[in-house]
């Protein structure tokens, strides 16, 4: 899911940028190209309206249904949670289907469709990115070399680590997970400075505000790192292993 989610919604923007720029081929003001590039900011609404009956659906399912049959089934006759004579498995089953597969992948689509979105509303303020039309596309480029990235990560983490069943599977799934997250940070570093070489100009603004595709890649990389190291450090102090002595 999250393959075709992060696909399907580059896909579907690209299409929609595509389409506007050729629509409007003779927007030249800075505010009709601002407002053209804020009109596609809505491509995150119908995400987020359609996450919106997918949760919707899922709770009534799950809440109402589920934990309703789930309590007479426990209380009244005896019978286990997931017991397959108890009608609410059912219930929790269709729940978890339309409410955290299909309302959470519409909701992260539309949280990526959004925030991708709203990078390009900033970028089109830029007079320099509205002279070179190329370079609004730098922020849909991060994520499709992201994709590739976690298609290469992917393939070395189902290919290229042996995994064996038995009492210690748990920390070996883990340790996987842990370097996946640290093979496709460092591979994402230098794709990252590929797309902003490729897409970004030499620099833009003026005086203080003055930027270079550098300084650009810094910002992105440290973003990049900062997540990892966010993540090892939750990780550190939630762990069961952790203890404070």
């Amino acid at each position: 899911m999250g393959f075709c989610l992060t696909s399907l919604g580059l896909l579907v923007l690209l299409g929609v940028m595509w389409y506007y720029n050729k629509a409007y081929p003779n927007v030249t003001s800075s505010e009709n190209f601002v407002s053209m590039y804020e009109s596609i900011a809505g491509y995150g609404l119908g995400g987020s309206s359609i996450a919106l009956f997918g949760r919707v659906g899922g709770g009534i399912y799950t809440k109402a249904a589920d934990v309703g049959a789930d309590l007479v089934g426990k209380f009244e006759n005896g019978l286990d949670e997931d017991s397959p004579r108890n009608p609410g498995t059912i219930a929790d089953n269709v729940g978890d289907n339309v409410g955290d597969v299909a309302g959470m992948g519409a909701d992260l689509f539309g949280s990526f469709a959004e925030s991708s979105s709203a990078t390009l509303v900033v970028a089109a303020t830029i007079a320099e990115f509205q002279a070179n039309r190329g370079a609004m596309y730098f922020p849909v480029a991060i994520t499709a070399f992201g994709i590739v990235v976690c298609l290469v990560t992917s393939y070395l983490a189902t290919n290229c680590t042996n995994l064996t069943w038995g009492d210690d599977a748990l920390s070996q799934i883990e340790g996987v997970l842990k370097k996946q997250l640290i093979v496709s940070t460092v591979l994402m570093t230098p794709a990252i400075y590929i797309a902003c070489v490729l897409f970004l100009p030499s620099s833009w603004g003026a005086g203080e505000t003055k930027a270079t595709r550098f300084s650009a890649f810094i910002a992105v990389a440290a973003g990049l790192w900062g997540g990892l190291a966010i993540g090892y450090i939750t990780e550190y102090y939630t762990s069961y292993a952790y203890s404070p002595t």
